[in-house]
């Protein structure tokens, strides 16, 4: 018996040199059916979609290979999978989305399809992908309000689409399900914003009646120092700064940030700080906070 093991070992070795995925029927050339489920359950082939196996757990692009070995042709993708392979994806999206291959290929855990007969392709990672600002306006359509923005503001800051582009796409897509409310949020969208959380911070204070702030304004020091903060009314000498839970990853980091911090104050800076529930759960009471720095200042100029 651990000979014939030994046996179909080499055997699925050989049939994964060189190609990280194989299909059911492959296998089944080399091994039975019953061995086949041997390995799957000694966890020595990993079934990655219906009739392909890998012999480790694949990452994102390898799914989207193994799901090529399945249809006998790329994939394209689409929506999240999408964004992800153009460096926008604010939504760590898991499952694998593709367009309707034309051949019979059924949504299963893990793998959504889409019929986008309409949708312009573009060549991404040595892959067709639906085009960038067509992907992000389709994503943006999905989401809530706040994340929309966070998706139309990550996909001008990759450098992938313009804001003409995301336009042209809106009208492409008009009619749509959430196409209104991603129309109203172009006006609003900026390639500044480094983070989902900066725009949806963004929106708060845009909602509230806020001054606009600018984006990621260099505030400068002394011997040629400078220093970035996320939001600014420079008018006001008033800044906020969001800052995430892990933001602060360690003791070094955490004096560093203190000190930058303290340096802009000696400028005569007022530096507000915003975490999640400030934006989420109180969003009311942090815009009249920053109401209120940004009268004082007035008040005192």
């Amino acid at each position: 018996m651990r000979d014939e093991d030994s046996v179909v070992q080499t055997a699925v070795k050989d049939l994964f040199r060189g190609n990280g995925y194989v299909t059911t029927a492959a296998l089944l050339e080399v091994m039975t059916r019953q061995q086949l489920d041997v390995q799957v359950r000694k966890r020595r082939l990993i079934r990655v979609w219906r009739g392909v196996y890998a012999t480790a757990e694949p990452d994102f692009t390898g799914r989207l290979t193994a799901l090529d070995a399945y249809l006998g042709q790329a994939a394209v993708a689409c929506m999240g999978t999408a964004a992800s392979l153009y460096g926008f994806d604010t939504e760590g999206t898991e499952a694998i989305h593709v367009l309707d291959p034309g051949i019979r290929l059924r949504p299963t855990t893990g793998l959504m399809v889409h019929q986008r007969q309409c949708a312009p392709l573009q060549r991404v990672q040595g892959r067709l992908a639906t085009a960038p600002a067509w992907t992000a306006v389709e994503v943006a359509r999905e989401l809530w309000r706040p994340r929309a923005l966070a998706t139309l503001d990550a996909a001008l800051n990759s450098g992938v689409c313009t804001p003409a582009d995301l336009d042209l796409a809106v009208r492409r897509q008009r009619g749509r399900r959430g196409i209104v409310t991603v129309r109203g949020l172009l006006q609003l969208a900026d390639g500044r914003a480094e983070s989902p959380m900066e725009s949806e911070t963004r929106l708060v204070m845009i909602d509230r009646g806020l001054p606009h702030p600018e984006l990621q304004y260099v505030i400068r020091g002394s011997a040629a120092q400078t220093w970035r903060v996320d939001f600014a009314w420079p008018e006001h000498r008033v800044a906020a700064e969001y800052d995430s839970v892990d933001w602060h990853s360690g003791r070094t980091e955490m004096l560093r940030d203190k000190s930058r911090y303290a340096a802009i104050q000696q400028l005569g800076w007022t530096i507000i700080p915003i975490v999640v529930t400030d934006v989420r759960l109180h969003p009311d009471q942090l815009v009249d906070r920053i109401h209120d720095h940004l009268s004082r200042a007035a008040l005192a100029s």
